[in-house]
């Protein structure tokens, strides 16, 4: 299943309309049209915010579970000495899952790198001050 019928699936489960849903993104009801039509490309900040809506994680939304990765395992063709044998859909699907996941760890480093950064320029501004 894809990120835009997960999230088309999790809003019927919440009964929200997709108005409702729209409203509470902040996005106009045919942006969000789009978004469940899978007719728009979504950054990892806007999927964020989609699954905090929601209330599930990005990982859950993106169908990274645990459950769902020994699923997937499960239902592939094996090959010879029991190497998973992949669609071309299935490894394109896997790749874009990996590549969101990646994306938003990078966003975390990043924010990581700046917070360490921040609390460096503080204790140098301490120490100075307690000269």
């Amino acid at each position: 299943m894809k990120v835009h019928e997960r999230l088309r699936v999790i809003r019927h489960i919440k009964d929200w309309t997709q108005e409702e849903m729209a409203e509470k993104l902040g996005y106009s009801p045919n942006g969000y049209t789009k978004v469940e039509r899978g007719e728009t490309d979504i950054t990892v900040g806007k999927l964020e915010k989609i699954a905090e809506t929601l209330g599930v994680s990005l990982p859950k939304l993106l169908g990274m579970d645990e459950g769902n990765v020994f699923n997937f395992a499960e239902h592939c063709n094996y090959g010879v000495h029991n190497v998973v044998v992949l669609t071309e859909s299935q490894c394109a699907q896997e790749l874009e899952k990996a590549n969101l996941l990646l994306s938003e760890r990078l966003k975390e480093i990043e924010y990581l790198k700046n917070e360490i950064r921040l609390l460096q320029e503080k204790v140098e501004w301490m120490g100075k001050r307690s000269t």
